[in-house]
């Protein structure tokens, strides 16, 4: 990633806190709440995954690798929420710290439930729960083109940073520093 990236001055918000409900486009009841030890619930999900779906070589294919990219994202310092529909885990979505005090997003949503305001949802109590955690600056990167993903976060206030590279560098300030 750009040893110089830069981040928007406004901040960005309110976002919600979770548990978060919402009814999705699609009619369906949606809880997202933070993740616990729901690793089965995930690795079921995961499995499901389309390939087509995945994106930068994540989430991973077969179980034995899932489980252990799971443990990676569940570290102590990362913060993980899933969207529930029903009993089904149906979206994740985590920060992960970088080494300049900044996280990194990465968001999953089952190709059954993509497309129905879920991943919106999703990125915006995960941002609400990461300010209530002290975060203040986000990054992510997103394949050029995957215009319905650039579309989503600049909907919820990420803006482009960096273009020089084959995918897109995208940032949001979620606070002020302390």
């Amino acid at each position: 990633m750009s040893e110089d990236r830069s981040y928007p001055t406004e901040v960005s918000g309110p976002f919600p806190a979770p548990p978060h409900e919402f009814v999705d486009d699609e009619g369906r009841d949606i809880v997202v709440r933070v993740a616990e030890d729901n690793r089965e619930d995930l690795v079921a999900m995961y499995e499901d995954f389309d390939p087509q779906d995945r994106a930068q070589g994540i989430p991973p294919v077969g179980e034995r690798q899932i489980r252990r990219w799971l443990d990676r994202v569940f570290d102590e310092e990362c913060l993980n929420v899933i969207a529930w529909h029903g009993e089904d885990a149906v979206g994740h979505s985590m920060l992960v710290p970088d080494d300049k005090g900044a996280y990194e997003l990465a968001i999953f949503v089952l190709g059954s439930h993509q497309s129905a305001g879920i991943g919106t949802e999703l990125v915006q109590t995960l941002l609400g729960y990461g300010k209530t955690q002290g975060i203040d600056r986000v990054w992510l990167t997103v394949e050029r083109w995957n215009e319905p993903a650039i579309g989503l976060y600049q909907k919820v206030g990420f803006e482009i940073r960096n273009t020089e590279s084959f995918e897109l560098e995208m940032a949001i300030r979620i606070a002020d520093r302390e």
